[in-house]
C-alpha cells in the first residue's frame, strides 16, 4: 500500500548522503555520517552514525543495510520466494523448519499476540489478502467474505516448537504477516551490527521505527526525535514543521503507525493498513499510534 515513514528525525537537520561532521570529544575526534535514505522492506531506511572515522562509519552502515535486506528477503509477506512464504504455504501440511531469526521473531510475535489478547495478531495475513483484493477492485469485502476469513486468523492456532525450530498451522489457509514486528526486529539487529563494526552511537530509522543508541549527535546530550502531527502530515517545510512533539531519547526506541501515509480508498472510504484482527476491518478512526 505504498512507502511509509512516520517518525521524523530532526536532530541537526537532514544531511546529504555521505556528509561528514567532525568534532572533538572526550575520547578524541569522531565523525558523524548520515547514510541518506534507501528503500528497504517497502519503506524508507536511514541511519546516522557516530564513529571514530569515516571508513568505520561507512563500513558499519553498509553492513547494517545488508542485514536489513537479508531480513526483508526472509520475512517479506509479499515475496513468493521468502522464508515466510514457504512457511505460509507448507505449515498446515507439516511442521516447517525455520531459521534462528525467523524462530526469534515468531516467538516474540506470538508472545505479543498473547499479551495483547489478539489486538496484535501476527496471523492477520488472510485479512490483509482480503483487503488487498478489495483495494484492487475498489469494493469493500462483504460480510460473508469477512465471515469466511475471520476463522483463519488466530495466534493460538500456531504451534511453534522452539527446540525443534518448527512451525505448524492448525487451520488450512492460515498466513502469518510479520509486517507489524519485522521492522522493529531489523532496527534492533541494525544497532547490533553498527556496534559490532565500531559505531560509538547512532540513530536507525526504518519506516518510523526508530532506535537511538550510544553517543548522541555532536553538541547534544540526547537524540531529538519529532513525532509527526497526523493532521499536518504534508506540512514539512522546515525542521520542526508538522511536528506534534519532540522526544529526547538516549538508548531508547519509538515507533508510530498511522493511516495518513499508508491507505487506499475503497467504496470512497479510507482504508488503512492497520486492521482490527477480530473485526477484520480497518482501523480508519485511528489517525496515529505511538
Amino acid at each position: 500500500m505504498g512507502i511509509q515513514s512516520r517518525v521524523l528525525w530532526i536532530g541537526l537537520g537532514a544531511a546529504a548522503l555521505g556528509a561528514v561532521l567532525w568534532t572533538a570529544g572526550r575520547t578524541g575526534r569522531v565523525v558523524q555520517i548520515d547514510s541518506g535514505t534507501r528503500v528497504v522492506m517497502g519503506t524508507f531506511s536511514r541511519m546516522v552514525v557516530i564513529a571514530p572515522s569515516r571508513s568505520t562509519a561507512a563500513e558499519a552502515i553498509e553492513a547494517a543495510f545488508k542485514d536489513q535486506q537479508g531480513i526483508e528477503r526472509a520475512m517479506s509477506f509479499h515475496s513468493p520466494d521468502s522464508e515466510l512464504a514457504r512457511v505460509n504455504a507448507e505449515a498446515y501440511r507439516s511442521p516447517v523448519v525455520v531459521s534462528d531469526s525467523m524462530r526469534t521473531v515468531l516467538q516474540r510475535a506470538l508472545e505479543f499476540s498473547r499479551l495483547s489478547d489478539g489486538a496484535f495478531d501476527c496471523t492477520v495475513g488472510p485479512l490483509m489478502d482480503l483487503w488487498k483484493a478489495a483495494a484492487q477492485a475498489g469494493v469493500a469485502p462483504s460480510e460473508a467474505d469477512l465471515a469466511r476469513t475471520r476463522p483463519l486468523v488466530g495466534w493460538d492456532k500456531v504451534v511453534l516448537d522452539p527446540n525443534q525450530k518448527t512451525v505448524r498451522y492448525a487451520v488450512d489457509g492460515m498466513k502469518i504477516d510479520l509486517g507489524g514486528i519485522a521492522k522493529g526486529y531489523a532496527v534492533d539487529r541494525s544497532v547490533e551490527v553498527l556496534r559490532r563494526y565500531g559505531a560509538l552511537g547512532g540513530m536507525v530509522d526504518l519506516g518510523g521505527n526508530i532506535r537511538c543508541f550510544g553517543r548522541p549527535a555532536p553538541g547534544r546530550d540526547c537524540w531529538r526525535i519529532g513525532i509527526q502531527d497526523p493532521c499536518r502530515a504534508g506540512d514539512l517545510g522546515g525542521p520542526d514543521e508538522g511536528v506534534a512533539l519532540v522526544l529526547k531519547l538516549a538508548e531508547q526506541a519509538v515507533a508510530t503507525s498511522g493511516h495518513y501515509r499508508r491507505f487506499v480508498l475503497v467504496d470512497g472510504h479510507k482504508v488503512s493498513h492497520i486492521l482490527d484482527p477480530k473485526a477484520g476491518t480497518s482501523r480508519g478512526d485511528l489517525s496515529s499510534d505511538t
